[in-house]
């Protein structure tokens, strides 16, 4: 993405409380996925609906329906299948099987799968299959198809746990923030073009509930929404958790209960993603869970509602910005935050009620803006990341995220923002599936020894005297907060360092 400097976001950032909701394997070295056996619907057209089906069938597909009217049948097939197919004789023609709708109203394209280059491992059969994806909000739209079955209508909602009532039990969200996070990981909804919504639509989902209606929550349920994810995290093999929520930081990272409790979901081998929070754009607004350094914290960035325009986007002014208050660069990397549809109930959800102005002509599709729908960008990245590499850590996750993300640059090619503000850049899902950085994340941290209160850390932000934030032990003097500096393959900006008594930022720093 490039800076507009004119640029204004036109879709506003949905405000709310504290806890806020702000917002088959493959080597590390592969460089192609082989085409997966995965099917399509085709018709196939002839003179006889009997020799067509024995041909069908012959090949190994399998006929849907029989379209005597047309002297065809629809049949599921490979691409292999299909071209076999076409070679016979007795077959006229081979249609794709198009989509049919009605006049009452249109569904559009995601178009922040393309923005991210989802849309090609889509192609390639990556999907999220056999990845769960826990997400801690507000809940579950549970009765929309398109949330609890995946694109093969396949029941895919694993579990899911209400931790203000601490019980397992089917979950109802009011205030629609769950059902939007949820819907941009996951959505099997398609599109008029017949593309899938969600960034992962074959993941499975663990939903835990720990917010009200009113977007909401406290620290104790959330820290049991937390345990109970880490508790029972093998029973339903997830892999990737979701945080689109954040509080004012009032402690260190490592003295904040539901920090340590997101610490222990890290070191317990899940994915930690979390929004960087809607605070923005002043340096040192990053919340809670975000300014933990272990995990991926994510800002929000904007197609000015040009979707087809890379040109123009820009990073949103509510996104928050680093560095914490221990001198860590955060968010790690910037996605798609603004304008982004997703699945609301427009009669029901009180989020999607307040604002029916950013209903789309299908009244269950709402667009939404924040940093809670760019840390569901990067889940449902992470998701993929998985599937086609199951043996990743969380630290190989963030690593090649960062590594492959693509910083906003200007014309000249200086950086268009901070790395304060954009971290390592806008994340891209092609290059990081088949990325091969490694050790580039987490380097001089220790997170037993951090979760035991033995050693804690710090990273290469400070303050000068003129208040601007720059990077200590990097090229001399560092790095000024509006400056551009030379990209590295070490990512030595996100290294850490012991905490010790003697570092304090010059000229003081009093807890808001």
């Amino acid at each position: 993405m490039k800076l507009n400097q004119n640029a204004l976001d036109v879709v506003a950032a949905v405000a709310v409380a504290v806890l806020a909701l702000a917002g088959t394997s493959l080597s590390p070295a592969s460089n192609h996925v082989e085409e997966p056996s995965r099917t399509a619907s085709f018709i196939v057209q002839g003179a006889d609906v009997e020799a067509l089906t024995r041909l069908v069938e012959e090949v190994g597909g399998t006929v849907s329906h029989e379209l005597t009217v047309i002297h065809a049948v629809a049949a599921e097939l490979t691409t292999f299948q299909r071209d076999t197919l076409a070679g016979d004789r007795s077959v006229r023609r081979i249609y794709t099987n198009g989509r049919v709708r009605t006049n009452g109203g249109s569904v559009p394209d995601t178009a922040y799968r393309s923005v991210v280059g989802v849309s090609q491992l889509f192609e390639q059969g990556l999907d999220g299959s056999g990845v769960t994806v826990a997400v801690i909000d507000t809940g579950l739209w549970s009765e929309y198809k398109s949330l609890t079955k995946d694109p093969n209508n396949r029941f895919r909602l694993s579990a899911q746990y209400n931790a203000l009532t601490d019980r397992e039990e089917t979950l109802v969200d009011e205030s629609g923030h769950g059902t939007h996070v949820a819907s941009i990981i996951a959505s099997s909804t398609m599109s008029d073009n017949g593309k899938p919504h969600g960034i992962a639509p074959m993941v499975n989902l663990v939903e835990v509930q720990a917010f009200g209606a009113d977007s909401s929550g406290t620290y104790a349920d959330v820290i049991r929404g937390l345990d109970w994810v880490v508790a029972n995290r093998f029973a339903h093999d997830i892999r990737v958790l979701n945080l689109s929520f954040s509080a004012p930081p009032r402690s260190h990272y490592w003295d904040d209960p539901l920090n340590q409790a997101v610490m222990a979901a890290w070191h317990a081998g899940i994915v930690v993603v979390a929004s960087a929070g809607n605070t923005g754009p002043d340096p040192m607004t990053i919340g809670v869970p975000g300014n933990v350094p272990y995990i991926i914290t994510v800002g929000a960035m904007s197609d000015a509602v040009t979707e087809d325009n890379l040109e123009d986007d820009f990073l949103t002014s509510f996104s928050a910005a680093g560095p914490t208050v221990e001198g860590f660069v955060k968010p790690e990397l910037v996605a798609p935050g603004g304008h982004l549809l997703g699945i609301m109930n427009g009669k029901t959800h009180q989020i999607a009620m307040a604002h029916p102005e950013y209903a789309s002509s299908d009244k269950k599709l709402f667009y939404m803006s924040g940093t809670s729908q760019s840390a569901a960008v990067v889940s449902g990245i992470a998701a993929l990341m998985i599937q086609a590499e199951p043996s990743l850590t969380p630290d190989e996750v963030k690593c090649r995220l960062m590594a492959t993300a693509r910083p906003a640059v200007r014309p000249d090619g200086s950086l268009a923002y901070s790395v304060f503000q954009q971290g390592a850049g806008l994340v891209h899902a092609y290059d990081a599936v088949y990325g091969t950085a490694s050790g580039c994340a987490n380097q001089g941290l220790d997170l037993e020894a951090d979760l035991a209160g033995l050693q804690h850390f710090s990273g290469r932000a400070d303050r000068a005297p003129d208040g601007t934030y720059y990077l200590r032990g990097l090229d001399g003097d560092g790095f000024a907060w509006n400056d551009g500096f030379a990209w590295n393959d070490g990512f030595l900006w996100s290294d850490a360092f012991a905490w010790n008594d003697g570092f304090a930022w010059n000229d003081g720093f009093a807890w808001n």
